[in-house]
């Protein structure tokens, strides 16, 4: 082809014309090895105000990535147009390639190709350019894959198992992939203990199920055990993510295990308890699991004295695989020491980043009892008559030893603002101090909630430990299509273990000094369910609890500090009480403690914080408002670079598309700066600071200066429409062809007849449009 003409190629016709022929060529199959298009990150979600939006310029976006089999990537390509150099998107490359963590990524613009090598070996060159016609062949992609990663051909079978496949495309998130072929490549490299820690609502289960499902298949595991300690997790991947074990699959019951079966699904509490006679696991022999994997292997299989770890030490032939959101490291436990290092991290942060988790804002209330203290009167009795022992109550002490009823009502009053201010039927989780509180907490929220709560008892209700009829609606609080209970209080029962997608509204009432609880408690709230329309949530804390977003610990990498006790004391000391917020349990109505209850104590909110989630990590307060003005900035340098875009743009949409890759949508801004200005005038007030105009406002502008007379009448009727379509609806509206298909334009004729017959064709029609805008906008301009 004639490198002039080449020139003139777009990106896709480089890709269709040569990129992908070559490929083909050197012997990639193109249906199974070859991947085009591949989104691997969504772009993360911006949330300012009660908005959201994707900031689709983050989105990371592969132009081809090569497999040597479903889900085991070796190669990244990124293409560009001929007007770019042949090495021109390899940086880009480098970065999708350290995503997926493969050894090579490749450039081309359809003149050849540049590589980078990270297994080059020792004399050859890492980074290289060569001809289309010499693209490496998957064998030999495949050998640079296995020496970064350390396969030998003896382990290559096993690594290379393919994943399950229903036959609807659904390939696994790159780091679903990434944490099943790692453990996959470990079990080949014969290792037992493995652990992945994978932040809540990134699919660990169905990334456990692709990790048994090819052990399964490939022989390597014949009988696997799948250890969960809630009942509603065994139910829920019954019939969901290991659905298609079908007839191998049992759920363990009845105190029996039997021996027909090859996946089993059981909780630790059917298969062990405090008596011999309890321990049902002992009733296969030792090898009868090949497999054995821990779901939030955080909550009690570090345990030195724990149930799990018994039934891991019984099976202790076994591969043995823990899972978990929230390593735990305390100086008397630690799944690290167990289970080793984990061999891949997902975090929270990473999730957010990438847009696959939703973030959060943060609405931080102060309440002037729990800042500044209170103290009673001497002599002081509370309700029930006893006498309140004299000193300061603080923060610490509110609904554990002091109860207010007046900040219960507070507390539960503000919740109902927020709510009625947005939706009052988004699912909304109630932290509280025990089971006492959640109870007053569902009492004080029936109150405040008024109409709402009379026109369906469960529109509130009490989901813990020791209430039957709120355990019960628990399934019905965390189905999507379930709309009532909509507000759930409780203590401990929802910090773990529950896939309640749709929450976008946490309260945290509790006192907080566990990090692993905390982690639990903001994962309840990260899943994105975008048909539910839920991209983020809301926290909103009335006891500093989200203090610990500024810990390091909150998203950093765990530390061992467990110490095991090696020396011969026989009797050695107990550990310390577990923390306050009790992590491992239901908390207890009283729990032997001292409490007054108090009422006719006046209480009121000190101040209030609202805070978002920035693209550093860190919280930040900025209003919608000023993340677009710094976007729009980002895009346009200055007034001036804005203007002469706007008005050389044939088309305003491609400006405001531009803008909405930034997460900028400027239908959401008009809602908070004012509906009726257009986007042009939102853009400039915002950005640049200039005097808005309303769309009507503009158009009567145009009317004022006769701007018409040079038409005749029918295209003078025409554009005198347009205009006042613009002036209703916005300027993306009137430059689609179709708004001549509405009233009044159809009393006026066709499409087809008004473009042609009324202004002679469609190049004229665009330049009367375009002369038309022109005049809108001259003001500003000017």
């Amino acid at each position: 082809m004639d490198p002039k003409e080449k020139k003139e190629l777009s990106e896709s016709d480089i890709k269709a014309k040569f990129i992908t022929p070559a490929i083909i060529k050197s012997g990639w199959d193109e249906m199974t090895q070859i991947r085009r298009e591949v989104t691997l990150t969504p772009g993360p979600v911006v949330v300012r105000g009660n908005l959201s939006s994707r900031n689709k310029k983050k989105k990371k976006f592969a132009d081809y990535v090569l497999q040597k089999e479903k889900g085991v990537p070796v190669a990244v390509i990124e293409a560009k147009d001929n007007n770019h150099t042949i090495s021109h998107g390899l940086q880009q490359a480098l970065g999708y390639a350290e995503l997926l963590d493969v050894p090579c990524a490749f450039s081309s613009n359809g003149d050849g190709f540049a590589s980078h090598n990270k297994a080059a070996l020792v004399g050859e060159d890492t980074e290289t350019e060569f001809a289309l016609a010499a693209f490496p062949s998957p064998d030999e992609l495949w050998e640079r894959y296995k020496r970064s990663r350390g396969i030998t051909d003896q382990e290559e079978a096993l690594v290379i198992e393919p994943y399950y496949d229903d036959g609807s495309g659904k390939e696994p998130r790159y780091y679903q992939a990434e944490a099943i072929n790692r453990v996959i490549e470990k079990v080949a490299q014969g290792e037992k203990r493995l652990l992945l820690v994978m932040a809540t609502g990134t699919g660990k289960t169905y990334t456990t199920f692709q990790i048994i499902y090819r052990l399964w298949k490939a022989k390597k595991a014949s009988r696997i055990l799948f250890l969960v300690d809630r009942n509603i997790l065994a139910d829920q991947t019954l019939v969901n993510d290991f659905k298609p074990f079908g007839p191998v699959m049992t759920k363990i019951r009845n105190r029996k295990i039997d021996p027909s079966y090859e996946v089993y699904l059981g909780l630790y509490q059917a298969l062990t308890g405090p008596y011999e006679e309890d321990k049902i696991f002992k009733t296969v022999s030792r090898d009868f699991f090949d497999l054995i994997v821990i779901d939030e292997c955080h909550r009690g299989s570090a345990n030195d004295d724990s149930a799990w770890k018994e039934i891991l030490e019984y099976f202790d032939g076994a591969i043995q695989l823990g899972l978990t959101a929230t390593p735990k490291e305390t100086k008397y436990a630690s799944n690290i020491t167990y289970f080793g290092e984990p061999i891949y991290t997902y975090s929270l942060k990473q999730g957010i980043q990438d847009g696959f988790l939703a973030p959060y804002k943060v609405v931080r209330i102060d309440i002037d009892k729990d800042i500044y203290g209170w103290t009673p009167p001497p002599g002081m009795k509370d309700d029930l008559g006893n006498e309140i022992e004299q000193r300061e109550y603080n923060q610490l002490d509110m609904d554990r030893i002091l109860i207010l009823n007046q900040r219960t009502k507070l507390v539960a009053e503000r919740v109902m603002k927020l709510l009625n201010a947005t939706d009052p039927f988004q699912k909304t989780i109630i932290f509280c101090e025990d089971i006492d509180h959640a109870e007053r907490m569902r009492k004080a929220i029936v109150n405040a909630s008024g109409q709402l709560a009379k026109d369906n008892s469960k529109y509130v209700m009490r989901i813990t430990g020791d209430s039957v009829e709120g355990k019960a609606e628990l399934d019905n609080f965390i189905d999507p299509e379930s709309k009532y209970p909509v507000i759930a209080t409780t203590s401990e029962l929802l910090t773990t273990g529950v896939d309640a997608k749709t929450c976008k509204l946490i309260v945290l009432d509790k006192t907080i000094n566990s990090m692993t609880t905390f982690k639990q408690i903001v994962g309840r709230g990260t899943r994105i369910d975008e048909s539910q329309n839920k991209y983020f949530f809301t926290i909103m804390d009335f006891k500093k609890a989200t203090e610990l977003f500024k810990d390091p610990e909150f998203d950093g990498d765990p530390v061992v500090i467990y110490e095991p006790d090696n020396d011969d004391d026989p009797v050695p000391p107990d550990p310390p009480p577990p923390d306050d917020d009790g992590e491992d349990g239901e908390g207890e109505e009283g729990g032997g403690v001292k409490r007054y209850q108090v009422g006719g104590i006046t209480v009121y909110i000190v101040s209030e914080r609202v805070e978002f989630l920035g693209e550093d990590g860190q919280m930040v307060t900025e209003s919608y408002r000023d993340y677009s003005r710094k976007g729009i900035r980002q895009e346009f340098a200055s007034l001036d670079e804005f203007l002469q875009k706007w008005n050389s743009s044939k088309k305003k949409a491609a400006i405001i598309d531009a803008l909405a890759e930034y997460g900028i949508e400027l239908p959401k801004l008009a809602k908070e700066v004012g509906k009726d200005y257009g986007d042009f005038d939102l853009i400039c007030h915002i950005a640049f600071d200039q005097p808005p105009l309303t769309r009507s406002e503009r158009a009567n502008n145009v009317k004022k200066r006769n701007y018409f007379a040079k038409y005749g009448d029918e295209a003078r009727a025409v554009l005198e429409a347009l205009l006042d379509k613009y002036a209703d609806e916005g300027i993306v509206s009137i430059e689609n062809n179709n708004v001549l298909k509405l009233d009044p334009f159809r009393q006026l004729g066709t499409p087809v007849e008004i473009i042609n017959d009324v202004f002679g064709g469609k190049a004229q029609y665009e330049a009367a449009l375009q002369a038309l805008e022109t005049e809108l906008f001259k003001q500003q301009a000017n």
